[in-house]
């Protein structure tokens, strides 16, 4: 009986540490990673690449969530939509929060550095910096821009990845870069809108807090028109076909139609649908970015 009880605490501890590292965000970090892998190449992306390649970049966004859980430890404890994470009911301590980032942190340069390629190594460092210690640390609490700057750190996995392949910067890789780019900030102002009192509570200043609501569906708007032109350039400079295209029109419309109701339904439960929509939209663009880049080899052997 007593072993059981030390098994099931033992379980229990790993899920608390699991849940410091973000696993549905890193996820889907972790899928334009492997998007940009295979966009680098006309062929398949070589086995040690594909692997080390996802261990190392996955463990260095776990690192940053995990970093981010620490910054703001004190502030989730007060929000209802974070205050049962693993350090505000204190299930993992700040002091193991902090090596656990560190030991991620470490682990992923290694991989990267040694058994991927030193440029890539030295582009996920400066993407935890960036999201781990400059957005979490000073933008999130000093500007209410905190998430088009800081977004610059998270629209970095589909290039991490193109270099994991490449060992260069490829102009092509900065398109994928500037999708996610344009795409955080209404995916997020959305959240920012539906859970805006609590932010309020915290005194971060998130756009619908220092600015309002009606204006910040404004900017959820303009930014949307923005990332319906920028996912149009994939098929412009020749780097996509016909297939992304059909389906960059059709999600993009989809994320203008919720865009354009914000403005005039103000129901909080529509900016929460607007925040699930703009999820998927992310992984069917990148998904249909995958599969038209094959369509060629596909039917050169059919």
């Amino acid at each position: 009986m007593e072993d059981q009880s030390l098994t099931d605490a033992a379980t229990v501890g790993w899920h608390d540490y699991l849940a410091l590292c973000k696993l549905k965000v890193v996820s889907l970090i972790v899928f334009t990673a492997i998007v940009g892998m295979f966009m680098a190449t006309p062929a398949m992306v070589p086995w040690d690449v594909l692997i080390y390649g996802t261990i190392g970049i996955g463990l260095a966004a776990c690192s940053a969530a995990a970093i981010n859980h620490v910054v703001d430890h004190k502030i989730d404890s007060i929000m209802a939509r974070t205050n049962r994470r693993p350090l505000p009911e204190g299930k993992v301590s700040l002091v193991n929060a902090v090596i656990f980032a560190w030991f991620l942190g470490t682990i992923s340069m290694g991989v990267l550095a040694f058994l991927v390629n030193p440029l890539t190594a030295g582009l996920t460092a400066l993407s935890l910096i960036g999201y781990g210690f400059i957005y979490s640390m000073y933008l999130k609490r000093a500007t209410p821009q905190n998430i088009v700057i800081g977004g610059a750190a998270g629209a970095a996995p589909p290039v991490l990845g193109w270099t994991a392949v490449t060992g260069t910067l490829d102009p092509n890789s900065l398109l994928l870069f500037l999708i996610i780019f344009a795409w955080t900030p209404p995916h997020f102002w959305a959240l920012a809108i539906y859970r805006r009192e609590e932010y309020a509570k915290v005194n971060i200043p998130m756009l619908p807090v220092t600015h309002g609501v009606e204006f910040t569906r404004l900017h959820i708007l303009l930014y949307t028109i923005i990332l319906f032109i920028v996912t149009l350039l994939p098929y412009l400079v020749g780097m996509s076909g016909m297939f992304y295209l059909v389906a960059a029109v059709l999600l993009g419309g989809g994320f203008l139609y919720y865009a354009i109701r914000m403005q005039f339904d103000h129901a909080d439960r529509l900016a929460m649908q607007t925040f699930s929509f703009s999820i998927i939209y992310l992984m069917i663009m990148f998904a249909a970015l995958l599969i038209d880049h094959y369509i060629p080899l596909l039917a050169s052997v059919i």
